[in-house]
């Protein structure tokens, strides 16, 4: 089962007599306080790395296309270059703050905190581990849609709010290509609420294995196309290339946020970045099994029996080892995202339409029923099983 950390926490009896013996203490029930500094204290944890993963995807996207194109990438600020992102924030932060003198300033200024607002929101719903979630709802499916969608509205604001027609543009198409994409994405993701059971990327996550067999991507055909109409869906929703059309700084001089400076310029790039590892790990969740790790190796309790360990120092390595599954296949989704990018060419505007009405939304239409057909013909077993029972003379389905 998937808990939030304070869930987590309230497991272990030295944190309950630490709530009693501060209950005690201070006079009044202290339990509802404790919940809410663990809750603010891994939030601001989770905010901060973030930020830092989001400096730090910038110099990771400098080095790939670096290799990509044979050439060497930042190589000058700190060891192999990794302290460039630190200079190129001090160098936001200095760069003089220009309005245009046209702006609706109160819209302008909104923009890219309304950016940043909603890729943040979007992180209390990560499944980092099972004992480190933010917040599980089970309506974590809607809560991503509906709070992942201010991004689109900042971009339409950033280039409304400019008063200029080229940000204009940049901002209309950003607006029409983001909200498009969110539909084949919200289909698919539907495709896994059907496997699973649930709303909640924790009941994404519990209702898979360890193993590459017994993750959703290969639970039956439809769910392994559904996972690259998702990952197109995901690079076309934060305006990665080739589908970068709401910048398209050769054509249109950066769009949306031509006339941005320093660090509301800066905020958007953060925001983008960030919101690339959350839609990685949403992906790496509903189709390659989250934090699960093989052998039940997540749990603790074979360092508990073999090792003869304390069972709370168990459970937290079996923490670690899901955080680091769970980094593991997000970074190398967002390593897959940089190699796109720097792979294929951008396409048209009027492509970048046809490809989500044309193509993507009915293969998604196609592959929900699919699965739901699957699931009827075959009790909800994967393909695995399905063939297993096959080989072994057993039968497969139940109707």
């Amino acid at each position: 089962m998937s808990l939030s950390i304070n869930q987590y926490l309230n497991q272990f009896e030295g944190h309950q007599k630490f709530i009693a013996f501060l209950s005690e203490f201070l006079g009044f029930d202290a339990s509802g306080m404790v919940t809410f500094l663990v809750f603010a204290t891994a939030a601001f944890l989770v905010v901060n790395i973030m930020a830092l993963i989001g400096g730090l995807g910038t110099y990771a996207e400098r080095k790939i296309s670096a290799d990509i194109q044979l050439r060497q990438g930042p190589n000058r600020v700190g060891p192999f270059g990794i302290l460039q992102f630190l200079a190129d924030g001090v160098k936001m932060i200095m760069k003089e703050d220009v309005f245009p003198a046209d702006a609706d300033k109160p819209l302008f200024n909104l923009a890219p905190l309304l950016a940043l607002l909603g890729v943040f929101a979007t992180l209390a719903l990560v499944p980092f581990s099972s004992g480190f979630t933010l917040v599980n709802l089970n309506m974590g499916v809607f809560f991503l849609i509906g709070v992942s969608s201010l991004v689109g509205v900042a971009v339409f604001l950033g280039g409304y709010s400019s008063n200029s027609k080229w940000s204009m543009l940049g901002g209309m198409r950003g607006a029409s290509q983001i909200i498009s994409y969110e539909v084949p994405v919200t289909i698919t993701t539907l495709a896994i609420v059907l496997l699973s059971g649930g709303m909640s990327f924790g009941a994404f996550v519990e209702t898979q294995g360890g193993l590459p067999h017994q993750w959703y991507i290969f639970h039956n055909p439809f769910t392994f196309i559904g996972f690259f109409v998702f990952f197109v869906g995901m690079l076309a929703e934060t305006n990665r290339a080739p589908f970068d059309l709401p910048e398209a700084e050769s054509e249109l001089v950066s769009g949306y946020h031509t006339e941005y400076t320093g660090m509301r310029f800066g905020l958007f790039a953060l925001a983008e970045y960030i919101e690339v590892f959350v839609l990685c790990g949403v992906a790496a969740a509903a189709f390659l099994g989250g934090y699960k790790v093989p052998f039940d190796l997540g749990s603790g309790v074979l360092f508990v029996q073999k090792f003869g360990l304390p069972p709370i120092i168990g459970k937290n390595i079996g923490q670690l080892l899901q955080l680091g599954s769970f980094l593991t296949k997000t970074f190398a989704l967002y390593y897959l995202v940089i190699w796109v990018r720097w792979t294929f060419p951008r396409i048209r505007v009027d492509q970048v339409m046809t490809i989500c009405w044309k193509y993507l939304t009915p293969i998604a239409l196609f592959n929900l029923v699919g699965v739901a057909v699957w699931m009827y013909a075959f009790d909800a077993h994967s393909l695995w099983e399905v063939l297993g029972q096959a080989f072994s003379g057993g039968h497969g389905g139940g109707h």
